[in-house]
């Protein structure tokens, strides 16, 4: 080798290593960020913890709300053909009635922690697989992006404190990958993974809101449609086909979540995972 390709070969090296503790550098900086707080009645509470309080309680309201303006219709749901009757009734209510499935998705979306399956079959009942799941989609979409808002105005500390420590561990994993628009489609696509938590965490990440409202909105779709299409067959009283399609779903998202590693490694995080034991070892070393 001549001394213009080994030149050649130690600079590329160079800008590798600068780019690795650049990187290194970004997420230390992430980890060490402090946490943001406001002041409550005199105590100091996290914005975040703030935030997830404050939706839980606008989506327990908006919930009861709807409960006692339906209570007239809601309560004949055990009697005979009551079913029906509640569906048509809140049917009857026109734009008023999808505003409201609108408000729970968006709270279910922002809150995180709420089974968004709940308002899917909620909307499926009420509204058909594919008006149903249109609602939801779009509901999924306006929170999305309302998140991604929030998340670049107050910052990782809020989102840190949002989230699981195993979480923030997991998606620095998959942006280390450097397939991150690949894995967000798998990961949204995915039965039984987080969706809601990566809504908070990919807006760290230089991907853009309308790639991510994209991938996103896409990698929901199938979910989405299955949830919607098995709640229409109840309401219909198709029982058995979906009690059947449920079982599927169930039984799918149930292997997803006990091979959750291994696609973790089809997805390309194999070598990040190999860097961060590299990490540990070297730690445990000194």
């Amino acid at each position: 080798m001549n001394n213009l390709d080994k030149n050649n070969v130690q600079t590329k090296d160079v800008h590798c290593e600068d780019a690795r503790q650049s990187k290194d550098s970004k997420n230390e900086e992430f980890k060490k960020e402090e946490s943001s707080y406001v002041s409550l009645f005199g105590h100091k509470v996290g914005t975040a913890d703030l935030f997830k309080l404050l939706g839980l309680l606008a989506f327990i309201g908006i919930t009861a709300g709807i409960v006692i303006a339906l209570w007239p219709s809601l309560s004949q749901i055990f009697e005979p053909n009551g079913t029906d009757r509640v569906i048509e009734s809140i049917q009857s209510q026109g734009a008023f009635g999808v505003l409201m499935l609108l408000g729970l998705q968006f709270l279910q979306v922002v809150v995180a922690f709420i089974p968004g399956e709940v308002v899917q079959v909620a909307a499926g009942m009420l509204y058909g697989p594919w008006l149903g799941s249109l609602i939801i989609l779009f509901g999924c979409v306006v929170s999305s992006a309302v998140i991604y808002v929030i998340v670049h105005r107050l910052g990782a500390p809020f989102v840190r404190d949002m989230v699981s420590k195993e979480h923030l561990e997991k998606f620095y994993e998959f942006e280390k990958s450097g397939k991150l628009n690949v894995v967000v489609f798998i990961l949204f696509l995915i039965p039984a993974m987080p969706k809601d938590v990566f809504t908070y965490l990919v807006p760290l990440t230089n991907m853009r809101m309308r790639t991510f409202l994209i991938l996103a909105t896409i990698g929901r779709i199938p979910g989405v449609l299955v949830s919607t299409y098995a709640a229409a067959g109840l309401a219909e009283g198709q029982v058995t086909t979906s009690l059947i399609i449920f079982g599927v779903a169930a039984a799918i998202a149930l292997v997803c979540l006990i091979f959750r590693n291994r696609i973790m490694r089809v997805l390309g995080t194999a070598k990040a995972f190999r860097e961060r034991d590299k990490e540990r070892k070297d730690q445990s070393e000194r």
